[in-house]
């Protein structure tokens, strides 16, 4: 034992060297161990972490500010109130009370209104007397579209129909039995064969095409032999649905070969191909009698159902909206008596139609830096009943044998007779009315429509006219058997003048017979009673100060670059003295061609206004020279106080000098769905929603009624329907808290292949005009701002967004049938507002048209929306407009909607958020007037709207944020404290570890120092 104690002593005595440099490379471990990691390592990895924690927050800041309309358009803008003084007290400021307690009721209201537009605007197009179905019985019905009709479009027209009233539905709410063992089977292939999978026509609202053309009937051989064995359960009748549908993005095509397995040489997607046929065939074979549907609100060839003896009925049941099919059921039972009549002309064959050959996709082929796509109006004033009536009476095409339904056109379940027609002149208000008493022959009561058209004095190679122009119209109350009613039309006597581009450059009311006639459409006279002759003795030229009454100043030529390329053979012009050798053609090499100027109109995207052509217009329109307005002003106005004031009081002009550069540009800017808050000035955010059939939103969930399409509106020919649409569209503006209204949409139905025909009334200018002015007051009686739309020639739309659609006719033909939709609105449209005064009473005032949206196409090179003639020069100086124009959306793809050219052209509000498109070259003087100019105008319709609901003269505003904006503000706050506590904590981490790791290096020398002296 004492051996095994004294060996490690031993051992511990031998090695004394050892435990020394042990101990020191010991230590030396456990210095570095506890020595702290260098700064720079330190700093090389913490500070780009709490760079990018900065950045994080800066993003969050600055980014989140930069995207702020974006994001409040879809998650929400906050809340804004009035902040009223004593003068709000005892004082009601409820300028636009609510009628119902919620939405829901509104709703359920607007609901009933589509029915009643539904019961008026559905056409009878053919009845043999198997309608009405009073006896009611079992039905069968046919066809894809039975068990998937179409209650609307595509695109901003679209609306909410997760709840609609289907055609199944209405038909046994009427009293009908259906066949439920064929709906099954239609119902079955409508959801296997859907439009999202190309299961049925799908218009695309993207730039990139993917739009499909399948028709997507069912082919008759689905019905299993157990589902045509129950027909004969169900034969009382068989009800066979046609459809069709628009969007926007594309229009309907003219060539089927793609897109049908079917196809025939020439068929196109408004004519009924096999399938269809085939059910219609189908029918035929196994029952007395065939109703059929045509659920579009495009028309469709249909010569050879109306020729067909076995088919009883027709029904146009347009796109109805929510509750429409619910009066469908009722027509056919009778309980109901159809009034409606056609907006269109529904040809025999539209290949033949004028238009035909220059719809679709043209392009230039000179033009390489940037997209050139065109489409001549060569038809010129041709186009529609225009067209068939002329040419009818000039003989170039047998009447019956090109068309099937006139414009106008409707059949009843009774029959009326007009007596004691009479016209009679106003010289004093340059009028003519017309009278006719209409008395109801029939068993069942009903409503009748007439029609007044005139025809004007036509000397052959002259100024072009219509055998026949629809110059107003009348519907009776609802008359039972029996029953008389005396109803008139009134039409402006200047309203007969015909546009001169060529010698006048004014309109001209020649010398000359007029003649009145009151029709049942477009091609019929109504028997028995007399037409009216108006002599002009002197041919009236409505030039310089001498122009029109209802215009504010000289109309002349705004146009002369599209009036040469057809005046000089460029382009052809289609002429009632020879139909034949100027019918259009199709683009040729000419055609595509374009000028040097349209070349270098196509790649003008510059920003820069100052001493351009806009500052030359401006200048000239006004007689001065544009100077650099005041900003930043401090004159304590409040948005509040210019309520009621006239659009060139002097106030504005202070108020506006209170405006900042930066302030301006983001009123314009940040235009998508909203208007920007300035709330220091008392101007609170408005939220602002498409379309024409019912406020829609492809950003956020928020959406109204699905009213009915504006062309079966137009359809019911009564336009105190349009008026109860605009109201019921009001009232639900303001439960959701909305001011501006992306509708309604006055473009022409100049095409029947036209993809948005159901956002607009009528190939007719007149209908479209009257319709839309009653629509637009009510809805400005609600407080809306309504941005009528698009204004102008915005009727195709392949390629619409391509650099802009470069649009082509003459000025006759621009201003009688594609703006005067537009004038009229403009100028019939009122609406009466309260507003408080200085002194603390409540005032009455009164506004016209408020709003107006420009459009994606060029015109003769010009992009629309910048264009100065049309938004400036007409819209404002000829017509009278003062309220505030938007653009069509604009984004990153649209680079020609160049903002300030819009603004400089006469667009105040860009349609887009700062993420898309910026404004450049703001800071110059004239940039500067035309920013202010346009605020002017977007403040005048905000101020005399439903935005300022509540608000006391001299009322200011509140802003409440919205949740996203705590989320944005807290989350910068955390991340801000974050990086500055990170920092700090490396301020004095650097400070503490620097002493360290210096005595460490000091040390360290020192250790190297006494190595090398042993």
């Amino acid at each position: 034992m004492a051996d095994n104690v004294a060996a490690p002593l031993g051992n511990a005595s031998a090695n004394t060297e050892m435990p020394d440099a042990h101990t020191k490379r010991a230590r030396k471990n456990e210095k570095k161990k506890r020595l702290p990691m260098r700064n720079g390592i330190f700093l090389g990895i913490w500070i780009p972490i709490t760079t990018i924690i900065a950045a994080i927050a800066t993003i969050a800041f600055i980014g989140g500010n930069f995207a702020s309309g974006a994001l409040d358009a879809m998650q929400g803008g906050g809340t804004f109130s009035p902040v009223n003084g004593d003068n709000a007290r005892n004082v009601d400021l409820n300028f636009y009370p609510k009628r119902y307690k919620n939405l829901d009721e509104a709703i359920e209201a607007s609901g009933k209104v589509t029915q009643k537009i539904a019961d008026e605007g559905m056409v009878l197009l053919k009845n043999d007397g198997a309608l009405p179905m009073t006896s009611l019985g079992k039905v069968t019905l046919l066809g894809r579209g039975a068990a998937d009709p179409l209650y609307g479009g595509t695109g901003s027209g679209h609306t909410d129909t997760s709840r609609a009233i289907n055609i199944k539905q209405g038909l046994e709410k009427a009293g009908f039995t259906v066949n439920d063992t064929v709906y099954q089977q239609l119902d079955k292939f409508a959801k296997d064969h859907p439009a999202e999978k190309d299961g049925r026509i799908k218009i695309s609202f993207g730039l990139n095409g993917g739009s499909t053309y399948h028709i997507g009937e069912m082919p008759v051989s689905n019905y299993t032999d157990a589902q045509k064995a129950s027909f004969a359960q169900y034969n009382d009748a068989a009800i066979v649905v046609i459809g069709r549908t628009g969007g926007e993005g594309e229009d309907l095509i003219t060539d089927m070969k793609k897109w049908d397995d079917n196809y025939t040489p020439g068929q196109h997607s408004l004519e009924l191909n096999k399938d269809e046929k085939d059910q219609i065939a189908l029918a035929k074979e196994n029952f007395k009698k065939v109703i059929v549907i045509v659920n579009s609100s495009q028309p469709i060839e249909m010569g050879e159902l109306q020729d067909d003896p076995q088919i009883n009925a027709i029904v146009n049941s347009g796109t109805p909206g929510a509750t429409g099919f619910l009066p469908l059921g009722q027509i056919l039972a009778g309980q109901l008596n159809p009034s409606g009549h056609t907006v269109d002309t529904w040809a025999r064959d539209f290949t033949k139609d004028p238009t035909f050959v220059n719809i679709g996709s043209h392009q230039y082929s000179n033009v390489d830096k940037v997209k050139g796509y065109f489409v001549n109006y060569e038809e010129g004033i041709y186009s529609g009943y225009r067209y068939y009536e002329t040419a009818a009476a000039e003989n170039f095409i047998n009447y019956d044998d090109a068309v099937v339904y006139p414009f106008g056109y409707g059949l009843s379940y009774t029959n009326f007779e007009w007596s004691n027609p009479s016209y009679s002149v106003d010289s004093d208000k340059g009028t003519i009315t017309a009278s006719v008493t209409v008395t109801n022959t029939g068993n069942i009561a009903g409503k009748d429509v007439v029609e007044l058209f005139y025809s004007a004095p036509y000397t052959r190679g002259g100024i072009e006219k219509s055998a026949v122009d629809l110059g107003e119209f009348a519907k009776t109350k609802m008359l039972e058997p029996g029953q008389s009613e005396t109803v008139s039309a009134t039409i402006n006597i200047e309203d007969m003048a015909s546009y001169d581009y060529r010698n006048a450059k004014a309109y001209v009311l020649e010398a000359g017979d007029y003649t009145l006639s009151l029709r049942t459409d477009s091609h019929h006279v109504k028997s028995g009673v007399d037409t009216f002759t108006y002599n002009v003795p002197t041919t009236i030229t409505y030039s310089g100060e001498n122009h029109r009454k209802s215009d504010k100043s000289e109309v002349t030529n705004r146009f002369d670059e599209l009036n040469e390329a057809f005046e000089s053979g460029k382009k052809t012009l289609m002429s009632r003295t020879d139909f034949a050798g100027t019918f259009p053609q199709a683009p040729d090499d000419a055609d595509r061609t374009a000028s040097e100027e349209i070349v270098k109109k196509l790649s003008n995207y510059a920003t820069n206004v100052e001493n351009s052509e806009y500052q030359k217009a401006e200048e000239q329109a006004t007689g001065q020279k544009i100077t650099a307005p005041t900003t930043g002003a401090k004159n304590d106005i409040q948005l509040s106080q210019l309520r009621g004031l006239s659009y060139d009081d002097p106030q504005w002009d202070k108020f506006l000098d209170q405006m900042t550069v930066n302030e301006m540009v983001d009123l314009i800017d940040d235009g998508a769905y909203a208007t920007d808050a300035i709330t220091r000035l008392g101007k609170p955010r408005t939220i602002d929603l498409d379309g024409p059939a019912g406020f829609s939103s492809f950003i956020s969930s928020v959406h109204g009624s699905a009213f009915p399409t504006e062309t079966l509106i137009a359809s019911t020919w009564n336009r105190d329907l349009a008026a109860d649409m605009g109201d019921a569209l009001g009232e639900e503006a303001l439960q959701l808290g909305v001011t501006g209204w992306y509708g309604p949409a006055v473009n022409i139905h100049r095409s029947p292949f036209a993809g948005r025909n159901f956002e607009y009334y009528s190939e007719d200018p007149t209908l479209s005009g009257k319709f839309a002015a009653q629509a637009v007051s009510a809805a400005m009686n609600r407080g809306v701002v309504v941005f009528l739309k698009h204004y102008a020639l915005n009727d195709q739309e392949q390629n619409r967004q391509a650099n802009g659609l470069d649009t082509w006719a003459d000025e006759q033909t621009i201003r009688e049938v594609y703006l005067k939709p537009f004038e009229i609105a403009a100028k019939e449209s009122h609406a009466t507002y309260k507003y408080q005064d200085s002194k603390g009473e409540i005032k009455t005032s009164e506004i016209g048209l408020n709003g107006i949206m420009s459009a994606y196409n060029r015109i003769g090179g010009t992009w629309a929306g910048g264009n100065y003639a049309l938004q400036t020069s007409i819209l404002r100086g000829e017509w009278g407009f003062q309220g505030s124009v938007i653009t069509d959306f604009a984004t990153m793809a649209s680079p020609y909607m160049v903002p300030m050219q819009g603004v400089a052209g006469g667009s105040d509000i860009q349609l887009t958020w700062r993420i898309f498109e910026q404004f450049k070259d703001t800071n110059n003087p004239t940039a500067i007037y035309f920013l202010r100019k346009a605020a002017h105008n977007v403040m005048y319709s905000m101020a005399n709207s439903n935005a300022l609901n509540g608000y006391a003269y001299g009322a200011g505003t509140r802003w409440t944020p919205p949740v996203w904006r705590w989320i944005q503000w807290g989350a910068t706050a955390v991340l801000t404290i974050l990086v500055i506590l990170l920092i700090v904590w490396m301020v004095l981490r650097v400070r503490r570890v620097s002493p360290i790791r210096k005595a460490w290096r000091e040390e360290q020398k020192a250790l190297k120092a006494a190595a090398k002296q042993k």
